[in-house]
């Protein structure tokens, strides 16, 4: 019995952070994909995307979802978007937004002898593995695609503090990735925070402040208008 509650009680929060719909009567030209990072601040709308959707004027859908992996095989769950690549929706894209791989490595291998699940994202020459083939679908709808990295620590009593190894080795794959096809481009925020700064993230020091947040996307809408 407390089992199906857990369960029920994991779907209802995943319900809640399905992300947007798109709209019938609308033709917007951005969605945005991905993990916490990207949701952080939405229901405020100081996220990510609302942001990046301020600086320019015109609407982004956002379907980023709390907790979402690259790898992630529970069906319906996963329909829900905890499967980053089931966030996905049709449409007229221009531009597609993603992050994403970082639960993978803290949760799903906590940081440490990650190798296989870092292989199975995304392989050493950027080519082949979940990542790579999620950005080539996405390519192929003819939209170009913006891969944002991670926040690093500030360095000041963050628990994720000892992932800075594995989440350097997994960008610099994404980075290959990206500059083997120019449609793609590789956002990153290693340089974003000032060592000991804790005013870039939120009080849990893993997710982005709401200043953060517009650093953030005024780094991808550089992307956007160049």
């Amino acid at each position: 019995m407390k089992f199906l509650l857990l369960q029920m009680s994991l779907i209802a929060v995943v319900l809640m952070g399905c992300g947007e719909t798109v709209p019938v009567n609308q033709s917007p030209r951005i969605l945005a994909m991905g993990d916490s990072m990207m949701a952080w601040h939405a229901g405020s709308d100081s996220g990510i995307s609302d942001n990046v959707e301020q600086i320019l004027n015109e609407p982004v859908i956002d379907r980023s979802v709390v907790g979402a992996r690259m790898i992630y095989n529970l069906p319906i769950t996963g329909a829900m978007g905890l499967n980053i690549a089931k966030q996905y929706a049709p449409g007229n894209w221009d531009w597609i937004i993603i992050n994403g791989g970082g639960n993978d490595l803290w949760l799903g291998c906590g940081c440490s002898r990650c190798d296989r699940r870092m292989n199975k994202m995304i392989s050493e020459n950027g080519r082949n593995g979940e990542i790579a083939n999620l950005v080539s679908s996405l390519r192929r709808t003819g939209a170009q695609v913006i891969y944002v990295g991670y926040l690093r620590s500030p360095g000041v009593g963050s628990i994720i503090e000892h992932c800075r190894d594995e989440g350097n080795e997994l960008e610099r794959r994404i980075s290959r990735m990206a500059q083997a096809d120019g449609g793609v481009h590789f956002v990153s925020l290693r340089d974003l925070v000032p060592y000991g700064d804790r005013s870039f993230h939120s009080g849990d020091r893993i997710h982005p402040s709401q200043k953060a947040s517009r650093e953030i996307a005024k780094r991808i809408v550089g992307v956007i208008e160049r």
